[in-house]
């Protein structure tokens, strides 16, 4: 169970970082 959430909260943290990237893409241009 532990490492069941381990990986779903790794996928969340993963998304979190595109949409950051992708509001500094259109914020750089």
């Amino acid at each position: 169970m532990i490492k069941k959430r381990r990986k779903r909260m790794a996928k969340k943290k993963h998304r979190k970082l595109l949409r950051k990237t992708r509001h500094q893409r259109r914020n750089k241009k």
